[in-house]
């Protein structure tokens, strides 16, 4: 395990954030941490990343205690914050270089490596231009490529997509890609929920400053309840003479049926109806999605 908390908790004078938070992480996988906002996600990240020291528990990273070990934690790690940590006044490349040198790597050594994430950040032809005049998803690409100039174990991104576009979203999504089939272990604190389903081997719930849920997405998904076949009928009334016939939950004229997903269950729905006299006139499928699972658990934990 990359990351190891036991019992961890943080207060901020008389409010309690983390509430003996236990949470392991295994090495080359991505962890998201999804949760309303106070629900301990920045606390936790900065704890891990020795920016802010606990008041009980342990927390373990790369093997390293984060209070004991603090400068050998900082040396396996990196952190990409919730907003871009750039000089907008230097050029993409100065901001790359600078870093590279504060990471001690001689003057042509740090200038070949800015070379290589300006390349793979998509930032070569912007490289020369002040920060100033880049767009936010260019900036934000800029401040993940810095945070990779020496390449870490364990990098912490906390939500590194947040007021982005559609675009430059997905293209954050392809570069963290990318880091993870390079061996990164990726730990992820996001708002959406897309992003955590897309990305994270693992989710963890967090709400209260505790584990509300730790499971994969479709895991989770399937804690919440199985497929559902909505069925919508000409009117209300038929939508009730349905029920009497397979049974559900009615709104209005759309009959809701707990199914197991397969073709063979929906085949003998249609047949009932048929048979009873109140076909449908639409069917759909739905299955539970990680918005489900947010809204049940911080519901059902608040």
């Amino acid at each position: 395990m990359i990351v190891e908390t036991e019992g961890l908790t943080k207060n901020y004078g008389t409010r309690t954030v983390l509430r003996g938070l236990d949470l392991a992480v295994a090495e080359g996988s991505v962890l998201a941490l999804l949760g309303p906002n106070g629900a301990g996600k920045t606390t936790t990240i900065r704890v891990l990343s020795t920016l802010t020291r606990p008041d009980g528990g342990t927390a373990r990273v790369c093997g390293f205690d984060v209070v004991r070990s603090a400068a050998d934690v900082r040396g396996v790690i990196s952190l990409t914050g919730q907003y871009a940590a750039v000089d907008e006044e230097q050029t993409g490349r100065e901001n790359l270089v600078m870093i590279a040198r504060l990471r001690s790597l001689p003057r042509q050594a740090a200038r070949k490596r800015a070379a290589e994430l300006l390349d793979r950040f998509d930032l070569a032809d912007a490289a020369d231009r002040r920060v100033r005049t880049y767009s936010g998803g260019m900036r934000r690409r800029l401040d993940l490529a810095m945070s990779l100039v020496a390449t870490p174990r364990l990098l912490f991104l906390d939500e590194p997509t947040t007021g982005l576009d559609p675009v430059s979203r997905t293209t954050m999504w392809d570069a963290i890609g990318d880091l993870v089939r390079d061996g990164v272990t990726i730990f992820l604190t996001t708002q959406y929920l897309e992003e955590a389903d897309r990305l994270a081997d693992r989710i963890v719930v967090l709400h209260n400053g505790n584990v509300a849920a730790d499971g994969t997405a479709d895991a989770l998904k399937s804690s919440v309840g199985g497929t559902r076949l909505d069925l919508t009928f000409a009117s209300a009334e038929d939508a009730l003479r349905a029920r009497s016939a397979i049974g559900g939950t009615v709104d209005g004229p759309v009959l809701g049926v707990p199914s197991d997903g397969s073709a063979r269950h929906l085949h003998r729905v249609l047949d009932a109806l048929a048979a009873a006299g109140v076909p449908a006139v639409t069917v759909s499928s739905h299955r539970p999605t990680l918005d489900d699972v947010f809204t049940s658990l911080t519901a059902v934990a608040a």
